[in-house]
């Protein structure tokens, strides 16, 4: 019978098990700058714990390189387009090297915010209600209609796009037009929400299907209620709880909305779901409405995924080798039958 081998020479062997591993960073997507911090923050962290990880910039360098230097896993650190939408999945699913996060479809349908709701609303889930302003469909009268649709103020922006990029809060009709010409400067399509007033909040997953597990719910105190790109990632202005303050029911809300949410759209490895509590204005009820299923979420210094692990005493590089570990092709290599 073999020794039992030490706990820190296991470590050792399961580190050298991953191979060679792309930390894919940066990208051609809007939020390139925020993908930058998170790769390298990630990139460290792996080298940190033995890992041989090595940056890989797509923007840079072909994919198909990938293969040809013997990389045998990727921690995707990408953020929006080309990155978070289940093309760059997709060709690793091609190259055969195994990928943090969600697959291909699970990925394409989170970094949509209108095919996302349609998903969460056929299983039953609350969502704000929305209407979905298409490409040749955004003229001054279809404009007009929208707030007394989904009433004053409203949120505009860009369905395809994360970070809070091209977004605007509409106060009165006369916003309109400009902030669906500011949306539409990233995407075709332009999305317009219902605003709920009260308490912003994230919740984060890892794992898969029946196993996944939420962390701590995070709370987000932005100034005036104004949790925008600079107060994501260069602010100090913007206050966190977590723990989120919630009653323990309320906290337990929030995980089960958010597991379910992510389960219906077919994420893996980890995810984020960003959240409303209905707290304030002539509606305020405390009910829960999601908003968005982020598949690559940041991994930056001000980012909420290592926050919530942090709470459930998980560090951040713990957290990127559990990530690491759990990488994952949709459709492996098939064995060879036996014969």
């Amino acid at each position: 019978m073999s020794a039992v081998m030490p706990q820190d020479a296991q470590a050792v062997q399961a580190v050298q098990s991953f191979g060679k591993v792309a930390v894919l960073m940066g990208g051609t997507s809007a939020e390139r700058p925020v993908s930058l911090m998170s790769g390298n923050g990630v990139l460290a962290a792996l080298r940190s714990q033995g890992v041989d990880a090595h940056a890989f910039d797509p923007a840079e360098r072909e994919l198909g390189e990938l293969r040809r230097e013997g990389f045998a896993r990727a921690f995707i650190a990408l953020h929006g387009r080309h990155g978070e939408d289940g093309t760059v999945q997709g060709a690793l699913e091609l190259l055969g090297i195994p990928y943090t996060g969600s697959g291909v479809m699970a990925s394409a349908i989170a970094i949509d915010k209108v095919m996302t709701k349609r998903v969460w609303l056929a299983e039953g889930l609350p969502t704000p209600n929305w209407v979905c302003l298409e490409a040749g469909h955004q003229q001054p009268a279809l404009l007009r209609a929208v707030p007394d649709d989904l009433g004053l103020p409203l949120i505009v922006k860009p369905p395809r796009e994360g970070s809070s990029i091209g977004v605007t809060k509409v106060l009165g009709y006369s916003q309109m037009q400009d902030a669906v010409k500011l949306a539409a400067r990233y995407d075709p399509d332009v999305l317009c929400e219902e605003f709920i007033e009260g308490i912003e909040l994230t919740c984060a997953v890892l794992g898969e299907g029946a196993s996944a597990r939420a962390l701590p719910v995070v709370r987000i105190d932005a100034p005036e209620g104004n949790y925008d790109y600079e107060h994501k990632y260069f602010s100090d202005d913007t206050g966190y709880r977590c723990p989120s303050g919630l009653a323990p029911e309320e906290e337990a809300e929030v995980k089960r909305l958010t597991l379910a949410a992510y389960r219906a759209l077919g994420c893996r490895g980890w995810g984020r779901a960003d959240l409303m509590q209905r707290t304030k204005g002539a509606n305020a009820d405390g009910r829960f409405f999601l908003l968005e299923m982020n598949t690559s979420p940041g991994m930056t210094s001000h980012s909420l995924v290592p926050m919530s692990a942090r709470a459930a005493g998980l560090s951040y590089e713990a957290l990127c080798l559990e990530l690491l570990r759990a990488a994952a092709l949709d459709s492996p290599a098939p064995t060879a039958a036996a014969t």
